[in-house]
């Protein structure tokens, strides 16, 4: 199986729930807590799944939810350097697994590494998202 570096946040009930998915499809990981991660524009950029900013920033991020940013006004750019400033704001989990680097726990490219997860399980939408920020925010 493989050995997959996962970059989270301690405490997101999602994280947790998708590395327990990966792990039960045999693999190893490294965790990594994205938070304390020294990311640069250059190590950061590889794992963008878009060069939308509404794509690739963390919607549930505190700043986003009270309005004081708003996704739909930055630039691809613009918004790298607020997440390298301010990880917190980069869509979890990032991924680093057989030459792939990943944004998300939907892209499809992860799919070889998901064992038997049918995939019912939603762990990708915050379980808190309708009451308070998700622990992962």
């Amino acid at each position: 199986m493989a050995l997959i570096d996962f970059y989270e946040k301690p405490g997101c009930i999602n994280n947790s729930r998708q590395k327990r998915i990966l792990e039960a499809a045999g693999h190893q990981l490294r965790c990594h807590n994205l938070l304390e991660e020294a990311w640069t524009v250059e190590r950061l950029r590889p794992f963008l799944r878009s060069e939308d900013p509404q794509e690739i920033l963390n919607s549930t991020a505190p700043a986003i939810k009270r309005g004081d940013l708003d996704p739909t006004a930055l630039s691809f750019e613009g918004a790298l350097q607020l997440m390298v400033a301010d990880p917190i704001l980069v869509r979890r989990p990032l991924i680093a697994v057989g030459g792939l680097q990943l944004q998300g726990f939907d892209d499809a490219r992860l799919s070889p590494y998901l064992g038997t997860w049918s995939g019912a399980e939603d762990v990708v939408t915050c379980p808190n998202l309708q009451t308070t920020p998700c622990s992962g925010s």
